[in-house]
């Protein structure tokens, strides 16, 4: 499992970059044409507290890249630990979900 990503209270200028790749071969996914979606909930929980679209700059995703911006008001939650399911659904309307979960810590802001 990777380190856990960490974030600050009522933050919105964080972006979490993730690049996906096949199991089977290592190769990176090409996302052309997806909807790649982050979901996120606090850890323990079952619901989810937002969604956001990835997305995709210049010709990142045909490189499995995708980027996920924070919108106003996202981290104005409680400090603790949170986790985020990454989900695509191709341009043909299949569903694929990572099985593999982000962590995050959000941390109190100072001010």
């Amino acid at each position: 499992m990777a380190e856990a990503i960490k974030l600050v209270q009522g933050d919105n200028g964080p972006q979490i970059q993730a690049t996906l790749t096949r199991a089977d071969t290592g190769e990176a996914e090409d996302l052309t044409g997806a909807t790649v979606t982050l979901h996120f909930r606090k850890k323990g929980t079952t619901t989810v507290l937002f969604s956001r679209v990835g997305v995709n700059v210049g010709d990142n995703f045909s490189n499995g890249i995708v980027i996920f911006t924070f919108a106003s008001n996202d981290l104005d939650l409680t400090a603790g630990k949170y986790e985020g399911e990454i989900e695509v659904v191709s341009a043909t309307n299949t569903r694929e979900t990572i099985y593999d979960t982000l962590e995050f810590v959000l941390r109190e802001d100072f001010a």
